[in-house]
């Protein structure tokens, strides 16, 4: 593929004298050109969508999601991934993010690393990817030989892939069982794609992890259900979750916390009247679901 056709390597008209502009006017094309992203993610919400419920059945079989990519976009599938465990109370193993170049590459480029599909391939092989998980391959332009090896390899398995690109049409679309593609455009700095398809790339996964989590029942009205209280500050939250959830002041919610070990099972022990025990059981019988044990 021609790289210098791709709308993302395209030069941005609004921008072309930018070196030339006050660091005000400076700043207003770059916002001028950031405020069209969200426009650009919400017209592809129906594939969001489809992507969202089709992730959170293959949890229920007990698939995991993996996400794959090179340079911006592998660090953010990364930072998505290791933001789940904290905010979900899931295992590590069911969010996984893979950069090409390994860890290293989050913080030292690793550009030639990109080049490989193999590469691709065997680094799902060394994660014991299967047939079960769902992969989100990750490429502002749609055509990472990287990221293209890797949905290739679990499409063959028989996986759920989803591509995330601010291409349409693209290569890694054409294999992905779901395509996602907020098209972004050029960027302010012709090429720089950890701008506004980067911002994209943020928006979308997002909505695709938050909201797999709250199909899966981690959610609890708009209220993080299933927080680790492993610090101050979480303790904290954690108590105005109870005191928001069933109407307690925060030292009772402190004490309920307590003693239920867990903020779901500290709510349903205050708004059912039961002990720790009973509390436990009827989340366990709901399969997590706080709303669906208050039934």
């Amino acid at each position: 593929m021609n790289l210098a056709a791709l709308p993302t390597e395209a030069r941005n008209p609004a921008s072309e004298h930018i070196d030339q502009l006050p660091t005000l006017d400076m700043l207003r094309v770059i916002n001028d050109e950031d405020a069209k992203v969200a426009a650009a993610v919400a017209a592809e919400l129906p594939h969001i969508a489809n992507a969202v419920d089709a992730i959170a059945a293959r949890f229920e079989q007990g698939g995991r999601l993996f996400y794959i990519g090179a340079g911006t976009s592998g660090r953010l599938g990364v930072l998505d991934a290791s933001e789940c465990p904290p905010t979900f109370s899931v295992p590590a193993t069911l969010f996984q993010g893979i950069i090409a170049g390994g860890d290293g590459a989050l913080r030292n480029s690793s550009e030639a690393s990109e080049d490989s599909p193999e590469q691709g391939a065997a680094d799902l092989v060394s994660h014991a990817f299967t047939a079960q998980d769902a992969l989100i391959g990750i490429a502002a332009s749609g055509r990472t030989p990287y990221v293209l090896g890797a949905l290739t390899h679990a499409r063959k398995l028989g996986a759920l892939t989803i591509s995330l690109t601010c291409v349409p049409d693209s290569q890694m679309a054409a294999i992905a069982d779901i395509a996602i593609a907020p098209a972004t455009g050029p960027e302010v700095l012709t090429g720089s794609t950890r701008l506004k398809a980067g911002t994209a790339t943020k928006l979308v996964l997002n909505m695709l992890s938050t909201g797999v989590m709250i199909r899966a029942g981690a959610v609890y009205g708009n209220l993080m259900v299933n927080v680790q209280p492993t610090n101050a500050k979480l303790v904290d939250r954690a108590q105005r979750i109870i005191s928001a959830a069933t109407g307690v002041d925060q030292p009772a919610a402190a004490k309920l916390l307590s003693e239920a070990g867990s903020v779901k099972t500290a709510i349903l022990m205050q708004k059912r009247s039961l002990d720790r025990s009973a509390a436990e059981e009827k989340l366990k019988a709901s399969r997590g679901s706080l709303a669906a044990a208050l039934q």
